[in-house]
């Protein structure tokens, strides 16, 4: 059995660029099983504004792997038991995939890790696409091109299944316990990645470490700036950090902010938690499952820049507690760190259901 990694496309202030380097061998060592990405060759292009990637760059890097993929058929080297993981699931070529192997008799398996996609209103795609019945009906040939789709999150796994049901009619997704899977996400290596920012001197320093998009809801935070300035607060994107900048920044700030519409699972608050950063995020979306109670805030405290100037001053001074009595909280966000680590960072189940 080969198991092919057909990944997406690096960007260096991404963990795809971690996954690049580190996927291919956590699969080998896990699996004992011959391991080769499909790659789409140099990544095509800087990110389109407020996106996690460039929408007609990520075609070409997506079309040359297609290519790949034909030929390794044409050539015979494709063989029945071998698996394919698509590390982006939103990638049309599983199409074209199942195509060659159905029609040329090789019986393989197929998984995609989804992240992200029009059945997700909040999300970019849902924004400016929405449920057109185009976009609607390709996401769904494409789960079921897939023997594994794999969700990070309960949440996520709910936001999908419940995008395909019309009113009074369930359109049937298949939904066994096999074709749709809740696993943690292979980032294993991020602890070690993190060992030289641990224990670093905190400072008065707040981050937003998100996307600079309406989903994220930036604005609420640049307003928070404006009313405590005895805090320093840095929106990561707009200083074009590279992953060892950001990292620093990580170590020395004492919270990380969170007002978002959009979330499924979230690794900057991961990544923070494991270098004593306090996460603050809304008890809402994937939040609500991953977050210990220390962590989260109501809801309807940012449900849009209108609510939250209604309810400011409980955001300011939820801030503010967090700030001056850091020490009281580190015990807690070592607590969510272990959780987040064992139930939503760590490749082994989804190891294990690639290797049976």
């Amino acid at each position: 059995m080969t198991i092919y990694i057909v990944d997406i496309e690096a960007v260096d202030t991404r963990y795809t660029k971690q996954w690049k380097e580190y996927l291919p061998k956590q699969l080998r060592h896990a699996t004992n099983y011959n391991v080769e990405v499909i790659s789409g060759g140099d990544t095509p292009q800087a990110t389109t504004p407020g996106a996690f990637l460039n929408f007609g760059g990520t075609n070409v890097y997506k079309s040359k792997q297609l290519e790949i993929i034909g030929e390794k058929f044409c050539n015979g080297e494709i063989k029945d038991g071998d698996y394919f993981l698509y590390t982006d699931a939103w990638n049309p070529t599983v199409i074209q995939l199942k195509y060659m192997a159905e029609l040329l008799g090789v019986k393989i398996k197929v998984g995609g890790l989804w992240h992200a996609g029009s059945y997700d209103p909040a999300d970019f795609l849902g924004r400016l696409i929405g449920d057109k019945p185009w976009v609607r009906n390709a996401e769904r040939s494409m789960f079921e091109c897939y023997d594994n789709n794999f969700f990070a999150s309960d949440f996520h796994i709910n936001i999908f299944v419940d995008a395909f049901r019309e009113v009074g009619n369930y359109v049937g997704l298949s939904t066994d316990k096999t074709k749709v899977q809740r696993v943690g996400w292979p980032m294993e290596y991020l602890d070690k990645s993190f060992e030289m920012y641990r224990g670093m001197t905190k400072k008065n320093l707040i981050l937003f470490p998100h996307r600079v998009a309406p989903e994220k809801q930036p604005e609420i935070f640049y307003d928070l700036k404006d009313s405590l300035p005895q805090y320093e607060f840095i929106v990561c994107q707009e200083k074009q950090l590279s992953k060892n900048e950001y990292h620093n920044l990580l170590g020395e700030a004492k919270l990380m902010f969170s007002a978002n519409l959009q979330e499924t699972l979230g690794i900057s608050w991961y990544e923070g938690a494991i270098v004593d950063c306090l996460p603050m995020v809304p008890d809402r979306l994937s939040y609500k499952e991953m977050a210990i109670d220390e962590f989260k805030y109501p809801s309807e405290w940012t449900q849009d820049f209108e609510t939250y100037k209604l309810n400011k001053k409980f955001v300011v001074d939820r801030i503010i507690n967090y700030m001056e009595n850091y020490k009281d909280f580190v015990g807690h966000v070592q607590k969510q760190r272990l959780r987040l680590k064992e139930r939503y960072f760590s490749g082994k189940a989804l190891y294990n259901s690639i290797a049976k």
